[in-house]
């Protein structure tokens, strides 16, 4: 390579304004068609790359937060595969020979949009992004949508010991159907966004027979899906996850990382930052139950306590009574109730049964009128159990009063989830009732199945609080001055 200062540019100063401005342009038009070689990732996206290296690996995934490179990176991956133009710094997947591979997305739409654009250019520009201009042979496109790519046909090698030949790629939509994705023999599948179950166990099929790879990249907004599951929690051999946070992508300065999460919705924060999955389709619990049963055991007394309640009426009205230890933050559940049809004066009879002092959450239904004049939280509280002063809501944001980290039932469930899978969440064994309504807990099209959830949601309630739990109050010393005239007979 000759360095810049040895090339001699006077010649430039002597062009009018208008050849400097051609020139200036037929340069980055030339360079805007040579991106593949100017690829550089981030530690995260090359940690991506270079687990396709390993041969056990056949599925891997990319899970990151919006707008921090994931689409790129698997974008230029899918470019360097079909071409075959690998760079000396490339310690990931190679295939020395033409491939066969597919592109998809949501929709034919949002494929063009993200999938297409990044390998191929704008629209009006083919041969301006990952895939080298000089690359492509030819394409079709797809009728019903404007400026969609339907295939490629890409030159692949021509050079020292890779063979030449000719690579193809298909653009494809999970809106398509799974009928789509079948029939076909494939090296490499690339599946930007989440795609349903059925079409990822097609794509898996179709790159049996050559022992291909499969890569996905998204944020996970459709939560634990049995696609997830797959990766995170059942962690099937030969699959591997790469995790990348908003503090991986150094393109973004502290401010303005700190500018963007603010932005988001607080329940989306951990999905759309730091790639943590959001609840989605299925079971909104998907852990092993052993994981997060335990015998029951003596609660230290210094530990602090917190109760929740669910109102009902026709389904059950539920209490959970939760222990804190904060020395790890773990948080047990050990005491679980749910009775119907009865009464606010029945129910709050267990509740001072299971100790007066112990500081009860509930929802904002609380403060709902009665027939009788009362809000059910004032009916509790003058039946002398303990209710918190105000309806249960998240914990308030550094430096905003009380009350204001609003009742998001979505945050509340990813806390829920997120402390069950690192252990921060423990069951006492012999609550069968909870058991139960966490393997049944579900959802159906993205919203929560309100059926059954009422222990659960009073254990949201009580984790919601947490910050008020409190300590059992020491028993009192007599105060009566009365002794024993006679301290030997004790009268």
């Amino acid at each position: 390579m000759v360095a810049l200062g040895a090339i001699d540019l006077s010649w430039v100063d002597a062009l009018s304004d208008s050849e400097k401005a051609a020139l200036l342009a037929s340069a980055q038009d030339v360079l805007s068609k040579t991106q593949l070689a100017d690829y550089v990732p981030y530690p995260k996206q090359r940690e991506f790359h270079k687990a396709g290296a390993d041969p056990a690996v056949r599925e891997r995934l990319l899970k990151a937060g919006n707008q921090l490179g994931k689409t790129w990176s698997a974008g230029f991956e899918t470019g360097m595969h079909l071409t075959g133009r690998y760079p000396d710094w490339w310690d990931g997947a190679t295939f020395p020979h033409p491939v066969a591979a597919w592109a998809a997305g949501v929709t034919s739409e949002v494929t063009r949009d993200s999938v297409q654009r990044v390998l191929c250019g704008r629209s009006n520009a083919i041969g301006t992004g990952a895939i080298p201009a000089d690359a492509i042979k030819d394409r079709s496109m797809k009728r019903g949508v404007a400026d969609a790519v339907d295939t490629l046909i890409i030159r692949h090698g021509g050079g020292g010991d890779v063979q030449a030949g000719e690579s193809t790629l298909g653009f494809k939509s999970y809106d398509q159907g799974r009928e789509k994705f079948q029939a076909e023999t494939l090296d490499i599948v690339w599946l930007d966004e989440e795609p349903p179950l059925d079409i990822y166990s097609e794509c898996l099929t179709r790159t049996n027979a050559t022992d291909g790879i499969v890569y996905m990249t998204f944020t996970p907004l459709q939560g634990m899906s049995e696609v997830v599951k797959r990766f995170l929690v059942e962690k099937v051999p030969g699959t591997h996850v790469t995790n990348m946070t908003i503090y991986d992508a150094l393109h973004y300065t502290d401010a303005k990382r700190a500018a963007i999460i603010a932005s988001y919705p607080a329940h989306e924060r951990e999905a759309r930052a730091n790639g943590t999955p959001m609840m989605g389709s299925g079971l909104i619990f998907p852990v092993d139950e052993s994981s997060i049963k335990v015998p029951p055991f003596a609660i230290p007394a210094h530990w602090p306590r917190i109760a929740g309640i669910d109102f009902g009426w026709d389904h059950p009205t539920a209490g959970a009574w939760l222990a804190h230890d904060r020395d790890t933050d773990t948080v047990y559940v050990y005491d679980a109730y749910g009775e119907k049809g009865q009464t606010p004066a029945v129910h709050a009879a267990t509740f001072r049964s299971k100790g007066l002092w112990i500081p009860v959450s509930w929802p904002h239904d609380g403060n709902n009128d009665t027939a009788a004049g009362k809000n059910l939280a004032t009916q509790y509280r003058d039946a002398q159990v303990n209710m918190l002063k105000a309806k249960a809501t998240h914990p308030p944001e550094p430096g905003k009063e009380e009350g204001t980290g609003g009742n998001s039932v979505e945050a509340g469930l990813m806390d829920m989830l997120d402390r069950f899978l690192t252990g921060r969440l423990k069951i006492f064994s012999h609550l069968s009732e909870v058991f139960e309504e966490i393997r049944m807990y579900h959802r159906e099209n993205g919203k929560v199945v309100k059926i059954d959830d009422d222990r659960i949601s009073a254990i949201r309630y009580a984790l919601m609080m947490l910050r008020f739990a409190k300590l059992a109050e020491p028993k009192r010393r007599p105060t009566s001055t009365w002794a024993p005239k006679d301290p030997g007979m004790g009268y």
